[in-house]
C-alpha cells in the first residue's frame, strides 16, 4: 500500500493537486514533504504489527484544516464515520478497497461463516457510506456486486515503476532461482512460497529460494523450510538493489490467493522475471501463459507450475514477461483516480 500511496501521491501533485495524507503511527508529529503535509496520528498496534487509527474523530479535526473537497479513504474497517462527517461538509468521497474483507478476515478468523456474514453487514455499511469505490480486479469487484446498487464501483489496476524495475543482464545457472518479495504474515501466505521450494528441493530439483521481507510468521516460515535451500534475506530498504536482485532470479513466487491485485507482480514481470502465483484472486489476472503461469494454491501444483515456466526458452519468458508490465504504467492508474476525483471534487487527502 506504501508503494501505491507513493505513486499516487507524486502523479496528484504533478497535476497541480494539494495532498494531505493522515496514517496512524507511534505518536502525534506533521512533516511536510515535496507530497504535501503528512499528518500522523497516534494509533495503538493490532494483529501483525500494523497500526490502526481508533478515533476516527481525531482524523475529521485534522481534515477540518485543510478544508478538502475529496477524500481517498483506504481503511475501510474504522474509517467510515469520517465518510458521513465528509457527506454532512458536500466533501466527495473514494473508498480505495486495497483488500477483499472476507478473504482477509478468514485468514485470521478460520470461520468461513462468521466472516461471510461479518463482511457482508461491513459491505452494506460501506456502499451506503461513500460517493465510489475503487477496485483494482475482478476478484476484487465481486465482493461488492451484490450490494452496490447506484454506487459506482470502479475498477482501476494499479501501477509499476517501470524504470526502477527493469530487466538486466541474466545469467542462467543449473540452480532454478526462485524469489518471494512480501511481508511475512498469514494473509499473504508466504508458507505456500516456502512449501513449493521444499516440494521441489523433495523431487530433487536444485532451487534456491531467496525471500525478502519481514513479518510475524518468519519463525513459523524457516521451520517449515526445515534444510531445503531457503535463504531469509529480511526486508530490503534499498528500492534499487531489491529491483536488481528479482531480476536475477528466475522465477517470482507470488502465491498468496487472496491478494487482490499484487504490485509485487507487477515489479517482478517489470524486471524481465516471469512469475507462478496461485489460480484465484486478484494477482492471478495479471498472469498470462506467456509471462508465467497460474496453479491451485498448493505446493505441488505450484511446483509444477515454476517447472513449466523453466522449460521455456529464458529470452522469451523474460520479454513476454517485460511486455506484460508496460501495460500497467502508474500514469494511466493517476489519470484514472485523477478523473474519479473531479467526478466528487477537486481537492485530494488521503488516508491510509
Amino acid at each position: 500500500m506504501k508503494t501505491a500511496l507513493t505513486a499516487l501521491a507524486s502523479g496528484y501533485v504533478d497535476a497541480g493537486c494539494e495532498r494531505l495524507l493522515v496514517i496512524p503511527g507511534p505518536v502525534d508529529k506533521r512533516v511536510t514533504t515535496d507530497f504535501g503535509d503528512v499528518v500522523q496520528l497516534r494509533a495503538p498496534r493490532v494483529g501483525g504489527g500494523y497500526r490502526l487509527i481508533v478515533e476516527p474523530w481525531r482524523v475529521t479535526e485534522v481534515l477540518e484544516s485543510f478544508a478538502p473537497t475529496s477524500l481517498e479513504i483506504s481503511d475501510k474497517f474504522t474509517m467510515t464515520p469520517v465518510s458521513w462527517w465528509a457527506r454532512r461538509n458536500n466533501i466527495g468521497t473514494v473508498l480505495f478497497s486495497h483488500e477483499r474483507f472476507d478473504e482477509y478476515m478468514l485468514q485470521y478468523t478460520r470461520l468461513d461463516t462468521t466472516t461471510k456474514v461479518s463482511a457482508a453487514l461491513l459491505n452494506r455499511i460501506l456502499v451506503r457510506s461513500f460517493d465510489a469505490i475503487v477496485v483494482t480486479s475482478d476478484y476484487a469487484r465481486t465482493e461488492f456486486d451484490r450490494y452496490s446498487v447506484g454506487i459506482p464501483v470502479v475498477q482501476i489496476p494499479l501501477g509499476v515503476d517501470l524504470e526502477l524495475f527493469t530487466p538486466r543482464t541474466h545469467v542462467d545457472s543449473d540452480v532454478t532461482r526462485l524469489i518471494h518479495v512480501g511481508r511475512l504474515s498469514r494473509e499473504k501466505a508466504p508458507h505456500l512460497s516456502v512449501a513449493t521450494a521444499v516440494e521441489l528441493h523433495h523431487r530433487g530439483i536444485p532451487v534456491q529460494l531467496d525471500v525478502y521481507g519481514d513479518g510475524p510468521a518468519r519463525d513459523e516460515l524457516e521451520m517449515l523450510a526445515v534444510d531445503a535451500p531457503v535463504t531469509f534475506h529480511g526486508h530490503v530498504g534499498d528500492r534499487e538493489e531489491l529491483a536488481r536482485r528479482i531480476s536475477a532470479a528466475d522465477v517470482a513466487l507470488s502465491v498468496c490467493p487472496g491478494e487482490t491485485f499484487g504490485l509485487a507482480v507487477l515489479e517482478a514481470l517489470a524486471a524481465g522475471t516471469p512469475v507462478v502465483t496461485a489460480d484465484r484472486g486478484g494477482a492471478q489476472e495479471i498472469i498470462t501463459q506467456a509471462c508465467g503461469a497460474k496453479a491451485s494454491p498448493l505446493p505441488a501444483p505450484l511446483a509444477d507450475a515454476v517447472l513449466e515456466v523453466m522449460a521455456r526458452p529464458t529470452s522469451e519468458r523474460r520479454a513476454a514477461a517485460r511486455a506484460r508490465a508496460e501495460q500497467f504504467p502508474w500514469t494511466r492508474t493517476v489519470a484514472e483516480m485523477l478523473e474519479l476525483h473531479a467526478s466528487v471534487g477537486q481537492q485530494l487527502v488521503a488516508y491510509a
